[in-house]
C-alpha cells in the first residue's frame, strides 16, 4: 500500500483535482478518461455518483490518482478504501472517518469553513483541508489563515474555475478542486470537450518557466 504521505505529495505534485458527480457510474467514468486524456490526473468521484462503485472499479487501472469525494461518515469511508479509493474527501470534518482512514493509511481531506473546525481536524492529524465553500472567500484567505496555523495547507474547493485556480494557487493553496464546469463541458460536447478544458487547466496553472 502507497504510504499516506506520498499520495498528498503526488496530489500536491498535480495541483488540480476533478471533483466529478456524474449522473450515472459510465458518465463518471467516460468524465474523469477524459479529463485524465488532458493532463489532470487526480480524480474524485462524488458518492453522489449512482453505484459510485462500479467507477473506482474501472479507473483503477488508469494512469491516475483515484479518490471518493462526498464521504459523510465512516461506513462510505471504509466502502470507498475497499473498492480502490486512494484518498477520501468530505464536505465536512468527521472524526470517525478520520479513524477509518487513519487505519488505512489513507489520507483525508474534510471540509473546513471556520478556523475552529480547522483547528479540530489539525488535531485528529490533518495537515491538509479542503475549504468548501470556497466560492465564499477570497485566495488571500490562505494568508490570513496561515498566520495563525502556518502548517496548515488548503485545498479550495467549490467554485473555483478556470479564471480563479492559479489565483489560488498562487496564494498557496496546496492544490484546487474543479469539477462542474466538466461535467458541463462532456454534456454540451462529449469527452473530447473535457479534455480540451483539462488541458486548459493544465496550462493555467503552470508558473512561467515549467
Amino acid at each position: 500500500m502507497v504510504a499516506k504521505y506520498e499520495t498528498l505529495a503526488k496530489l500536491k505534485e498535480l495541483k488540480v483535482v476533478a471533483v466529478i458527480r456524474g449522473a450515472s457510474s459510465q458518465e463518471a467514468i467516460d468524465v474523469s478518461r477524459a479529463a485524465a486524456a488532458g493532463g489532470l490526473k487526480a480524480i474524485e468521484v462524488t458518492y453522489t455518483t449512482p453505484n459510485v462503485a462500479e467507477a473506482f472499479r474501472a479507473l483503477q487501472d488508469e494512469d491516475c490518482l483515484v479518490g471518493a469525494g462526498t464521504v459523510l461518515d465512516s461506513e462510505t469511508a471504509r466502502h470507498a478504501i475497499l473498492h480502490g479509493a486512494q484518498f477520501v474527501v468530505s464536505p465536512h470534518f468527521n472524526p470517525e472517518i478520520s479513524t477509518v482512514c487513519n487505519r488505512y493509511s489513507i489520507p483525508y481531506l474534510p471540509g473546513c469553513l471556520t478556523i475552529k473546525e480547522m483547528v479540530e481536524a489539525a488535531e485528529c492529524g490533518h495537515d491538509v483541508i479542503k475549504l468548501f465553500p470556497a466560492n465564499n472567500f477570497e485566495p488571500s484567505f490562505i494568508g490570513a489563515v496561515n498566520g495563525p496555523l502556518p502548517h496548515l495547507q488548503i485545498m479550495p474547493t467549490g467554485g473555483v474555475n478556470l479564471a480563479t485556480a492559479r489565483s489560488w494557487l498562487d496564494a498557496g493553496a496546496f492544490a484546487v478542486g474543479v469539477g462542474s464546469d466538466l461535467t458541463k463541458a462532456y454534456r454540451s460536447g462529449g469527452a473530447q470537450a473535457v479534455t480540451d478544458l483539462a488541458k486548459e487547466y493544465m496550462a493555467s496553472t503552470l508558473k512561467e518557466g515549467e
